[in-house]
């Protein structure tokens, strides 16, 4: 079962955009199967189970293969702090997954003195793909989307409101609903492969400045991989450092 369960995204792909994909060279392609494929043997953990999870202290990964029309993916493990997946999805619309490393919280935001995370990731050159947190409070009533980095004809929930500049980083924010609980996105002017967010100072923004929420919990931090599509060649994303902490 998936924890939360995860919302559909409006994510379009050219025609386009599918052809040049579709033009990958057999090169490219093999290499990228022989990283994974020694990535893979040499980890504690391997899956290619829609649902595949493995826990890491407190922390779980989750392959997360949840999107209509999914294709094949497989996780692999080591730790929280580094693990993978290669993935080979169709181009075509609609998200199809969200390998994700996830920990749980269960905090009221006006009880948090601190909320950050740290992360970095090795990515691929092409795809419809974006790095993001998932972000859930009060269960999974409200949810924030930090998008780090993107790649093809993806994009948020909702419409934009505005940008924020915050601890050194602008974002352009998007304000959107799933059909079941409303979403906050917040999308990076640059691509990002690694770095820190202070979670706590955009739920604060959020409180304090908009008024979106009112002293939620924050209940679960992920982060990972929202896939839509790979132009059915197996691409490869992993994090190589990874913590999320609350206090």
């Amino acid at each position: 079962m998936r924890i939360p369960t995860r919302t559909t995204r409006t994510t379009r792909t050219s025609r386009k955009g599918r052809a040049a994909r579709a033009g990958l060279s057999l090169a490219v392609a093999a290499s990228a199967l022989m990283l994974t494929a020694t990535d893979a043997s040499a980890a504690t953990y391997t899956s290619s189970d829609q649902w595949a999870s493995y826990t890491s202290g407190s922390y779980t990964i989750y392959n997360d293969e949840w999107g209509s029309g999914y294709g094949s993916q497989t996780l692999w493990a080591n730790s929280y702090a580094d693990w993978g997946v290669s993935s080979t999805q169709p181009s075509t619309s609609g998200v199809k997954s969200y390998a994700n490393v996830s920990r749980s919280f269960g905090t009221a935001l006006n009880s948090l003195s601190s909320a950050t995370s740290t992360f970095a990731t090795t990515l691929p050159s092409t795809g419809n793909w974006e790095s993001a947190y998932d972000i859930w409070l009060n269960g999974s009533s409200v949810e924030v989307m930090l998008w780090m980095d993107k790649s093809g004809d993806v994009g948020p929930l909702g419409s934009s409101v505005g940008n924020l500049t915050l601890d050194g980083k602008t974002w352009t924010v998007y304000v959107g609903s799933n059909g079941t609980n409303p979403v906050y996105s917040f999308v990076l002017s640059s691509n990002v492969t690694s770095g820190t967010v202070n979670i706590l100072n955009i739920l604060k923004w959020m409180q304090n400045t908009k008024g979106y929420v009112s002293n939620p919990t924050l209940s679960t931090v992920q982060f990972g991989f929202e896939i839509s599509g790979t132009g059915n060649t197996a691409q490869n994303f992993a994090v190589t450092n990874y913590s999320a902490t609350a206090s």
